[in-house]
């Protein structure tokens, strides 16, 4: 396979552009920081909304369940899109439908005409288009990137998820109280400030993968991509899209250190995303103040911001092993002391630690995945990622009530999930694929 061209000097023999001028990566970058914040917006604005128009605890959970539905319905069929068409069309399409989507809502508001199967509808509307956008916009990135920057780009966008979180939440109360259609024309503004940053992206042409069939393994798993360069997506674009999406779970469940991480990394945040929960559960039954417990969770979007500015050079010093493993450990021993110290900032401070080695663990495995997938299965691959994330991230919060409540107790189930995540450490430990992962090196044209 022929490795895409990128829109850096690299790609033309030459130096490297630095990321900081590689317009096609700005883009890029910009774009999905845009969704991601009007996610965090919308997470705390929609809430909101509801409980100002009387809304019930059931109205809350629909809202909630419903996004997570749409995503995990959509993220792997988007994974099939993103191979089979064009990328770039593919997110500026989304972002115009977000930007319909939050005006609707707004105008609505702005109209005195609330109705909550609207909230409901652009709900499901704003989950099953970002579950389309992000495998675009991950497999996008090896095309505009060269290969020595990749995990230094892939860094950079490992930090941009907590900017979106610290900032997000506090811009959506702040807009909200001002004006109830605030957080929902500032979303559709984001969006469309998006699309237009997108109308001037440019993809390199003759991607292999544009057709439906390129990358598709046969049945003896040989990838015939290359004989597919510069075909036609769009005539390609019958052929059954269930062979796509099962070639990409063939091509991921066919790759050791892939198969591997993307389990370890679904275990992890299983009960991660449990342990959350558990810390809110203590700070209620200890009366911690609001004020406190904003703190204690801006903590952790702040020590995953720092860790995901310093991944790219962290990254470069230390082997691949020694980070998954040594962010394995650090949770689990993080967590073991959560159940001794006291509730509030002291949590705070461990889950900044725990957060601040996240995007570095992160950028190690995602800078491998798209190093050796090929580029016309890499939308197929971000889809099966996205879906083990997104099933620990709709279960961990279950998971989380049902521990305090079994355990009777913060304390002991906040032990219960430092076991599991001794559990979790041990097996990497003992685990072959993971004490040898490798380095990722360019892939063979």
């Amino acid at each position: 396979m022929t490795t895409a061209p990128t829109e850096t000097a690299a790609a033309r023999g030459g130096a490297a552009v630095p990321l900081s001028r590689n317009h096609a990566y700005n883009i890029l970058w910009s774009s999905q920081l845009m969704s991601e914040l009007a996610m965090e917006v919308a997470a705390v604005a929609v809430p909101l909304l509801i409980l100002a128009r009387h809304g019930s605890p059931l109205q809350l959970g629909l809202a909630s369940s419903a996004l997570a539905a749409a995503h995990m319905v959509a993220v792997v069929p988007a994974g099939m899109i993103a191979d089979r068409w064009d990328r770039r069309a593919l997110m500026l399409g989304c972002q115009l439908l977000r930007v319909l989507g939050m005006a609707s809502l707004a105008g609505a508001l702005l109209l005195d005409r609330y109705a909550f199967w609207h909230v409901l509808l652009v709900v499901v509307l704003e989950g099953l288009l970002g579950s389309v956008f992000d495998p675009a916009e991950h497999a996008a990135l090896p095309q505009v990137v060269p290969p020595d920057q990749l995990s230094t780009a892939v860094a950079r966008n490992a930090a941009r998820p907590y900017v979106a979180t610290l900032v997000g939440p506090g811009v959506a109360g702040f807009l909200f109280s001002a004006l109830p259609l605030g957080p929902f024309l500032a979303n559709a503004v984001m969006f469309a400030l998006s699309s237009v940053a997108l109308c001037f992206l440019r993809l390199p042409r003759g991607r292999a993968g544009t057709a439906a069939g390129a990358g598709t393994p046969d049945a003896d798993g040989a990838d015939r991509t290359g004989e597919a360069d510069g075909a036609d997506g769009a005539d390609r674009a019958g052929e059954p899209a269930g062979r796509d999406i099962a070639a990409g779970f063939r091509w991921v469940l066919g790759q050791p250190v892939i198969r591997t991480t993307m389990a370890w990394m679904m275990v992890t945040n299983l009960v991660f995303s449990a342990l959350l929960i558990v810390l809110l559960a203590m700070s209620g039954e200890d009366r911690v103040g609001p004020g406190e417990l904003g703190l204690t969770m801006a903590c952790f979007g702040a020590g995953g911001l720092l860790g995901g500015l310093f991944a790219a050079r962290l990254h470069a010093v230390a082997r691949p092993p020694v980070i998954l493993l040594g962010f394995t450990w650090t949770a689990a021993l993080g967590a073991a002391l959560m159940a001794v110290v006291p509730t509030g900032l002291p949590q705070g401070a461990l889950l900044a630690v725990m957060a601040f080695f996240a995007p570095l663990a992160n950028t190690t495995v995602l800078t491998y995945q798209l190093t050796v997938t090929p580029d016309a299965l890499r939308g197929r691959m971000s889809g099966v990622a996205g879906f083990c994330s997104g099933g620990a991230g709709v279960a961990g919060p279950a998971l989380g009530g049902a521990l305090t409540g079994l355990a009777g107790g913060g304390t002991a189930a906040v032990l219960l999930c430092a076991g599991c995540l001794v559990l979790v450490a041990l097996a990497a430990t003992a685990s072959p694929t993971l004490r040898r992962f490798p380095a990722p090196g360019p892939r063979a044209s």
